[in-house]
């Protein structure tokens, strides 16, 4: 495919087609992160990761002799059946 930069406003912008973006499982409003490898700009999806950290860095933590407990959160209130 071939496209190009366009300017707009005080920015420049690449326009990419609904098809490539879909080849790529991409929509618009997605958040991507682009990066210059060897002469090349490389545009892939970000990966945000809340609070910096992901869940396998969270998971990693956990003590391995770790067992979690019960919680009593005492009477049912409602209709909760048991």
């Amino acid at each position: 495919m071939i496209t190009k930069i366009q300017k707009w406003g005080n920015s420049q912008g690449l326009r990419l087609s609904k098809e490539l973006l879909a080849d790529v499982h991409m929509e618009v409003g997605d958040p991507v992160h682009v990066s210059v490898q060897g002469g090349s700009l490389i545009v892939t999806p970000a990966h945000r990761v809340r609070g910096g950290r992901s869940l396998e860095d969270l998971v990693a933590r956990v003590p391995e002799d770790y067992r979690p407990g019960e919680i009593d959160w005492g009477a049912p209130t409602g209709r909760e059946v048991w």
